[in-house]
């Protein structure tokens, strides 16, 4: 069977609507490959996920599935599945892992030590700074910088590997064809020349709320352990912090004013284990 072909396949498993990773898993676990899976009779399919069988079998996706493969064949642009060499083995230590990976940028890195660093869409000045003198100080002893490509502490994370001349990945809710925020085009740019940007949802995907907090579980999971720099108490970055620590990871948070609605959440942390920090140094010692 060809590489492409072996694609085409995973692709066929993951496409449809209805069929999620919970159900993917299943199949694998019982088939042992996609191939497998569509050998088999609908019966069998059927007695493992019910009617989920009709939804995987009746779906044509011909065309997502070679449009999907066309893109992959650009420089630069890759799908990785779970049977991949590139796939990241950190992700492979969680419970839910994704079956298959878009990547723009340079699949060598996807296996690289690194830390999450993750924060308020609405940074305050000082949350910017503290974000990017963190990543670029991490950065440059080695650590690559993980984090979603969000306006505000992401996106200062990103900046920061950058400066440092080091690595760093972007875990995107869009489909990986699709740059999102746009505010953000250029630095997703100097990302995929440096680094990777990765997602787990099908090209074309749009920018949907839903889409956002799944994806945060392979921001933490890519990494060994996640800073939250500035988090209010109802955030995206307390549920990346709370999947970290389902996973195993170290939860670190950087505390700030009383005063501070941003602050709030680094400090509900903190008050449940996580360690506090204040310089990157307390978190090399760590790692």
């Amino acid at each position: 069977m060809s590489a492409a072909q072996d694609i085409a396949a995973w692709l066929r498993l993951t496409l449809p609507p209805g069929i999620g990773g919970e159900t993917q898993r299943k199949l694998l676990a019982a088939f042992g490959s996609p191939e497998a899976i569509f050998s088999a009779g609908r019966s069998d399919l059927r007695a493992l996920i019910g009617n989920k069988a009709d939804l995987l079998l009746d779906f044509s996706p011909d065309e997502a599935v070679e449009a999907s493969i066309a893109w992959a064949e650009k420089p630069g642009q890759h799908i990785i599945t779970l049977g991949d060499a590139y796939y990241p083995p950190a992700l492979l230590e969680i419970p839910d892992p994704p079956s298959v990976l878009y990547v723009r940028g340079n699949l060598d890195l996807l296996a690289q030590r690194g830390i999450a660093v993750v924060g308020s869409r609405n940074a305050t000045p000082q949350g910017i700074r503290t974000a990017e003198s963190f990543a670029q100080a991490l950065a440059a002893q080695g650590l690559s910088i993980i984090s979603g490509l969000a306006l505000g502490i992401d996106a200062a994370a990103h900046r920061g590997a950058l400066a440092a001349q080091g690595t760093t990945l972007a875990v995107i809710g869009t489909g990986a064809d699709r740059l999102y925020p746009a505010r953000n085009k250029e630095l997703a740019l100097s990302i995929i020349e440096h680094g990777a940007i990765l997602s787990e949802f099908p090209l074309g995907t749009l920018a949907l709320a839903h889409n956002f907090p799944r994806r945060n579980r392979i921001i933490s999971g890519l990494a060994r352990g996640v800073l939250v720099v500035e988090a209010a108490t109802e955030s995206g970055s307390l549920i990346t912090a709370r999947l970290a620590g389902e996973q195993g990871r170290e939860v670190f948070a950087i505390p700030g004013s009383i005063h501070s609605p941003v602050a709030r959440g680094c400090h509900q942390l903190i008050k449940q284990g996580a360690k506090l920090v204040e310089t990157a140094k307390d978190i090399l010692e760590e790692l």
